[in-house]
């Protein structure tokens, strides 16, 4: 834990321009402020402003401002403890960390020693499936057949975990790694029989945090006898699936870029996507959205495009995960695909620039589009048109800004051929919080088509049959 005293040093040493001039080495001085491109967003004329005197930096174009840890934070991809030691390194300022109790050593020591276990995995994955002759033949063929590149393989880290019941454990304490982080991480089994990696016969997706580390794995099968098609790592002190999103780490800097996030299914739309030059999007990792994850994006852009593949089923079915969006302020798009295809797919078939053309050409507001589909469902029968009246507005409740509701009830009740006042009445209900069936939590995966793993394949009956399979074998 950094003292104050030493976070207030670090905020008092730091010289703006000095700090962002180490990130780009454009910046250039007219008159009292420093002027560059910004790092945010694509610009050809400067907009992106530095003021030594108040000791912040300002986008006029994008809006992006703050001072110089904000800025270590957005452009290295830091949380904010890291962004303080970071600049304390620059400027040679010794961090003495409070002391912590026994407890809180325990915990930061286990913490450590899953960081260590799991980058330590993530190179024996990736070694298996580029040099061993096993992996080459079935994970590196499995690949190749995707259509991913040795780049963009190297890129996200692919790796392959062996057929062997224990390979990895087994080398892993061989190279005098512990048993405790081994299973406190989920990547082995122990019992009185002895070890059984999770992962075995599967390709792996390594799962990174924002700024990079290692924090879990997901794994798919390539057995058909597995029971399970997409497998990943348990929650752990490191790895919560509701505070990361697949591909971030490498999709950060376009998304700002871009000023938009794509979101999509499953860890290979992610990469077939990067491979076709589309970088910013990611993928939610098997669970719901939940606000921490809206809030990771929100760091970079408020807008989000959700792709969905299939039919107008699924959109419905995550309705309510698109309402915490709206909830956080952030503006919502959708992209349907044509029936039998989804963004994979369609990253072999079409080029960078078809694929950005017709996600621009199809990209719908998302109240708007869910007014038009529900009003088209309605069938002409009161109850049933109440009901959806009701669900938006409690769509158009959860958005923040009052002025943008207003706009919206206007178009809802257009299309809906509803009165503006009568729309605006029950969207003020939910606002007052009178409503009796309240939006069901985030947290919640039920229904979610943002998950890639099927709900019958993670119920924990099952995951507690796989694991006994695997320790069986």
């Amino acid at each position: 834990m950094i003292p104050k005293e030493t976070i207030d040093l670090i905020f008092e040493s730091c010289v703006i321009e000095e700090v962002v001039g180490s990130y780009l080495p454009d910046l250039k001085k007219k008159g009292t402020n420093y002027w560059a491109c910004c790092p945010f967003h694509n610009e050809k004329t400067p907009s992106f402003s530095v003021s030594p005197t108040k000791g912040i930096y300002k986008c006029f174009g994008c809006g992006k401002g703050g001072n110089s840890v904000n800025f270590v934070m957005e452009l290295g991809g830091f949380t904010y403890p890291e962004a303080l030691r970071e600049l304390a390194k620059k400027y040679n300022i010794k961090i003495k960390e409070k002391e912590l109790t026994p407890d809180q050593i325990d915990r930061a020591n286990k913490r450590d020693g899953i960081y260590l276990i799991s980058s330590y995995a993530n190179k024996f994955f990736q070694k298996e499936l580029l040099d061993s002759e096993e992996g080459k033949l079935v994970g590196l063929s499995y690949f190749n057949q995707r259509g991913f590149s040795k780049e963009i393989i190297k890129k996200f880290q692919l790796g392959y975990s062996p057929k062997q019941k224990d390979a990895l454990t087994k080398q892993a304490i061989k190279d005098s790694y512990q048993k405790e982080f081994l299973e406190e991480s989920g990547l082995s089994f122990f019992n009185e029989k002895g070890s059984a990696d999770r992962f075995r016969e599967r390709v792996i997706f390594p799962i990174h945090n924002y700024s990079g580390k290692v924090l879990g794995f997901g794994g798919r099968a390539l057995n058909p006898k597995n029971k399970a098609k997409y497998l990943n790592s348990p929650e752990n002190l490191i790895y919560h699936k509701s505070k990361v999103l697949y591909g971030l780490y490498f999709s950060k800097s376009e998304i700002a870029k871009q000023n938009n996030c794509y979101i999509v299914e499953g860890y290979t739309d992610v990469v077939s996507m990067h491979q076709s030059g589309i970088e910013n999007v990611v993928s939610a990792s098997g669970t719901a959205l939940s606000s921490e994850q809206v809030n990771l994006i929100g760091r970079l852009t408020k807008n989000i495009t959700l792709l969905f593949d299939g039919d107008d089923a699924g959109l419905k079915a995550s309705f309510k995960s698109i309402d915490l969006i709206l909830k956080e302020g952030m503006n919502v798009k959708i992209v349907m695909f044509p029936k039998g295809e989804d963004p994979d797919s369609y990253s072999k078939k079409l080029s960078q620039e078809e694929y950005l053309k017709f996600l621009s050409e199809n990209e719908k507001d998302f109240i708007q589009y869910k007014t038009e589909l529900l009003n088209k469902t309605s069938k002409n029968e009161p109850s049933v048109r109440v009901k959806h009246i009701k669900d938006i507005a409690r769509s158009i409740s959860m958005i923040p800004d009052r002025l943008l509701r207003s706009e919206y009830c206007k178009l809802s009740s257009s299309l809906l051929a509803l009165s503006e006042e009568d729309l605006l009445k029950e969207v003020s209900v939910f606002l007052q919080g009178k409503q009796s069936n309240p939006i069901i939590r985030h947290s919640s995966t039920e229904n979610n088509s943002f998950s890639q793993i099927n709900n019958s394949e993670i119920k924990s009956t099952l995951l507690d049959s796989c694991e006994r399979e695997i320790l069986r074998l």
